[in-house]
């Protein structure tokens, strides 16, 4: 359990460390767009503009998402850590019955033999099952959380529209700051 755990940490190391180039690169690309539309408007190319404040809205989606990303991968990698020491700590208690059950077999040969072995392996199992159990739990998505297909077209349709009109507000506003 120990080497996935550590498996998945590496991999939520690397999503975040890519999550944080990603927001770096677009943040630069944002602001070259701006410097862009700058250029377009003074050669009165709307049209150039518009593009470009239509990838820059994009961009200003995006950034929320991927800094929520480099948290989210912040936040799991902390729990994966917590993980990794409840398993050492689990570990060492484990080795350290496993020693006192040797001690008290090799002193004690004519007692039972599985009774504190039976408790060993049923801790082991109970350890293993709570961990399972915790693991599952924060990767299940909850059903209300999920839309039908007809709303989520109805909604896309929408931020379209919404989008749109951000655009032009966004080419009116820097018109009219360049202009005066």
């Amino acid at each position: 359990a120990m080497d996935e755990i550590r498996s998945e940490l590496g991999q939520v190391l690397a999503g975040k460390h890519l999550a944080s180039k990603r927001l770096m690169q677009e943040s630069e690309r944002h602001e070259t767009l701006g410097e862009q539309i700058q250029l377009a408007i003074q050669q009165q190319r709307d049209d150039l503009a518009s593009v470009a404040i239509a990838r820059q809205i994009d961009i200003e989606a995006q950034i929320p998402v991927l800094e929520n990303a480099v948290a989210d991968a912040a936040d799991r990698e902390r729990e994966l850590e917590g993980f990794i020491a409840a398993l050492q700590a689990k570990q060492r208690e484990m080795q350290g019955e496993l020693e006192r059950f040797r001690s008290a077999q090799s002193s004690a040969r004519n007692e039972q033999q599985s009774g504190p072995h039976g408790q060993v392996q049923s801790r082991a199992d109970k350890a293993s099952a709570a961990f399972n159990r915790a693991l599952n739990a924060s990767q299940s998505v909850p059903s209300h959380l999920r839309g039908n297909a007809q709303d989520e077209a109805k909604l896309a349709e929408l931020e379209k529209l919404t989008r749109d009109n951000r655009i032009q507000e966004r080419l009116a506003a820097m018109k009219a700051k360049g202009g005066s």
